[in-house]
């Protein structure tokens, strides 16, 4: 195989890896709209000074969004090493540092314990494994905002199903 082919097949791997990776360990990255952005967290009835967590953060609008117009504390986690940095430069760029916060790694090995509201878009299956963390994490009167898939443990809140928003309480004791 000469250099060309060889700088090919690693880029392909690359891109392979960069694109599945993420699928693996949690969903690929597909951007929700800014409508609806703003949507889900009017939903979220997020307070200023209050934890956001963005559970695969993706290109950071979610976080943004919360510190710039809800005056949220935000922290995104994102396993993607370019979308990761991406989100670094942004709020960075925003002077967003104080209120925004980006942790690379995996959502699954990271306390939420702090989060006042819990944002995700991911798959069903993640969804499922993910469940029974945040009824332990989370405090009762933590909020979990998903985007078009359901949890089906958690005390369901309100929906928008035209728009696929499903708004949630940690559990059971706050609807109480």
């Amino acid at each position: 195989m000469n250099a060309i082919g060889l700088v090919v097949v690693i880029i392909g791997i690359i891109v392979m890896f960069y694109f599945f990776w993420p699928m693996i360990k949690g969903a690929p990255w597909v951007p929700t709209g800014m409508k609806k952005v703003r949507k889900m967290l009017a939903l979220a009835d997020l307070k200023p000074d209050e934890v956001l967590y963005d559970l695969g953060c993706g290109d950071g609008r979610f976080i943004v969004k919360a510190a710039r117009k809800f005056g949220a504390k935000a922290v995104g986690i994102e396993i993607n090493l370019f979308l990761y940095l991406w989100c670094q430069l942004i709020i960075t760029i925003l002077g967003l540092r104080r209120r925004v916060k980006i942790i690379y790694g995996n959502f699954f090995k990271h306390n939420l314990s702090e989060a006042d509201v819990v944002i995700c878009y991911l798959l069903p299956e993640t969804n499922d494994r993910l469940e029974h963390k945040l009824i332990r994490e989370l405090k009762p009167t933590a909020r979990v905002i998903s985007n078009s898939f359901v949890f089906n443990k958690l005390p369901i809140v309100s929906v928008d199903i035209d728009k696929g928003i499903y708004v949630y309480y940690a559990r059971m004791e706050n609807l109480l």
